[in-house]
């Protein structure tokens, strides 16, 4: 794989504690992480919108008991840099490869991603296959939510899905809705290889849905979605749960890790 030329790597300063997040340069910016835990297998951790490292909070620590595990802050989240630009998963991804290449990760990682994160896991898997050994997707975002809700009503979800567009970008510069808003056609991430893949998704209804998206209908179509995308992969798997809304990690935590156990032990299986 060719090196990233355009980003700068460097390490910034060293933690007084190995519990303690560090920081490393990327691109000219401070990039926040946490690198823990021993073992045959390594974890990256990609957080959902907005998010920082501790989105993961809830699980971290079970996590690293195992395996080494990294979790980061993009660049404009958490305590990276709160840079303001506009960004393209692709972008992203290509952060997340810069990362593994200052701690010198060669070897595939176990990709475990929530929500928007989920999208640049899939980029990255498409991009980098030779660097992605399975991949885990918790509440992914997909391009297809407004289907599901034209679907449902088009008259209706034009306007909800016009208003949710004002909101967005109303907060400011939120490179991941731009980047999900502007993507056409869709893509199918079709480059991501014959490797271990699961989905954790919520069918959780709601007593008042907001949006045509969190109706019923809409989440068994959701529910759907991501079962149909999981097992088209020959190794992939999707969990449905409804005792958890968008944070399984956060809901259940013990279902988070299970699953993480059963992937690695799915990817051993088939590991030399």
């Amino acid at each position: 794989m060719k090196i990233i030329t355009f980003i700068c790597l460097a390490l910034l300063s060293l933690p007084a504690s190995a519990n303690e997040p560090q920081f490393v340069t990327i691109n000219g910016h401070a990039m926040e992480y946490q690198d823990q835990g021993e073992g045959k297998v390594t974890l990256l951790l990609e957080a959902g919108g907005s998010a920082g490292l501790v989105d993961w909070d809830p699980v971290y620590n079970e996590l690293t008991k195992q395996y080494r595990t990294i979790r980061y802050s993009r660049l404009g989240n958490g305590n990276s840099a709160q840079i303001r630009k506009n960004y393209s998963s692709e972008e992203y991804a290509d952060e997340a490869l810069a990362l593994l290449e200052v701690l010198k990760i060669e070897d595939p990682v176990v990709y475990v991603a929530h929500s928007y994160g989920a999208y640049i896991a899939r980029v990255f898997a498409a991009r980098y296959p030779e660097r992605v050994a399975a991949l885990m997707l918790i509440e992914p975002a997909s391009e297809h939510d407004v289907d599901i809700m034209r679907a449902i009503g088009l008259e209706q979800a034009e306007k909800e899905i016009a208003q949710v567009k004002l909101d967005d970008m109303r907060n400011g510069m939120s490179n991941q809705y731009l980047d999900f808003w502007a993507k056409r056609p869709l893509p199918d991430y079709g480059q991501i290889g014959d490797i271990p893949v699961s989905v954790i998704a919520s069918v959780k209804t709601y007593n008042d849905p907001p949006l045509l998206f969190f109706t019923d209908e809409a989440r068994a179509m959701w529910g759907q979605l991501h079962k149909d995308w999981a097992e088209s992969f020959p190794q992939g798997r999707a969990v449905l749960t409804d005792n958890s809304y968008h944070f399984p990690q956060r809901d259940e935590p013990e279902l988070v890790v299970a699953e993480v156990h059963r992937l690695v032990e799915q990817l051993n299986a088939i590991t030399p």
